[in-house]
C-alpha cells in the first residue's frame, strides 16, 4: 500500500512539473514601443506647381494693309502712255477765251487748266489735248476739252496736234466749259488706244 501511494505522489509531482507553466503577466511599462510609421513619399498629386509654360499668340494670317494707288496733285510729274504730264495750275469762272475779234465765250464758265507735256519715249509722237485731256467734277461728270477755246487761248496753238521729240516739253492751256459754280475733282489724261499703260489721274 505505502508503494502505491509513493508511485502516485510521483507520478503527480511530474505532471506539475512538465505541465504549461502559467504565462508570464507583463505590464504596459514594460512594453516595447512600436515602430514609428515610415515617411510618406513626396506628393506627386495635382496640386504640386506646375513648370512655367509660355503662351504663344498664333500669327496673324491676314496680309499688310495695302498702301494704295498713288496719288498725284498739282504739280507732280505723271506717266500717261508715251508723255509724262504735270497740271501746273487751274483757274475756273472764265466767261470768253480770245481777243475782241477771234474769241470763244463759254456755254457756263471755262476752266483752264495749264499742263506740261514731255515725250519721255525714243521717238516722236502727236500730242492732241483735245480727246486726250478730260476733267471730272465730285459728282462724277466728265467734260471734254474745248478745242475752238484752245486754239484762241494758246500763243501758236499749243496743245493742238503738236508734234512733240523725245525729251522735248509742250505747256499749254487747256479749257473745259462746265455750268458756272462747278468745282472741278480731277484731271485724266488718256494713255492711248495702243499702250497697256494705264490713264493718268491728277486730283485738284
Amino acid at each position: 500500500m505505502g508503494a502505491i501511494v509513493a508511485l502516485c505522489c510521483g507520478v503527480g509531482m511530474v505532471g506539475v512539473i512538465v505541465g504549461d507553466p502559467e504565462p508570464t503577466r507583463v505590464s504596459s511599462s514594460e512594453r516595447p514601443s512600436p515602430p514609428p510609421p515610415a515617411e510618406s513619399a513626396p506628393s506627386t498629386s495635382s496640386s504640386a506647381p506646375s513648370p512655367a509654360t509660355t503662351t504663344v499668340a498664333p500669327a496673324d494670317p491676314s496680309p499688310p494693309p495695302s498702301a494704295g494707288p498713288k496719288v498725284y496733285r498739282v504739280g507732280d510729274k505723271v506717266r500717261g502712255g508715251d508723255f509724262e504730264f504735270t497740271v501746273n495750275s487751274v483757274k475756273c469762272g472764265i466767261s470768253q477765251v480770245g481777243d475782241s475779234f477771234l474769241n470763244r465765250k463759254a456755254q457756263g464758265m471755262f476752266c483752264r487748266v495749264n499742263i506740261s507735256v514731255k515725250n519721255v519715249t525714243r521717238s516722236a509722237h502727236m500730242f492732241h489735248a483735245d480727246g486726250t485731256v478730260t476733267a471730272q467734277d465730285a459728282a462724277g461728270r466728265e467734260y471734254d476739252a474745248d478745242g475752238t477755246a484752245g486754239m484762241y487761248g494758246n500763243d501758236d496753238a499749243n496743245g493742238f496736234l503738236d508734234e512733240i521729240n523725245p525729251g522735248n516739253t509742250v505747256r499749254a492751256n487747256v479749257f473745259f466749259d462746265v455750268p458756272k459754280g462747278t468745282k472741278l475733282k480731277t484731271v485724266t489724261f488718256d494713255a492711248g488706244l495702243f499702250t497697256l499703260a494705264e490713264d493718268a489721274v491728277v486730283n485738284l
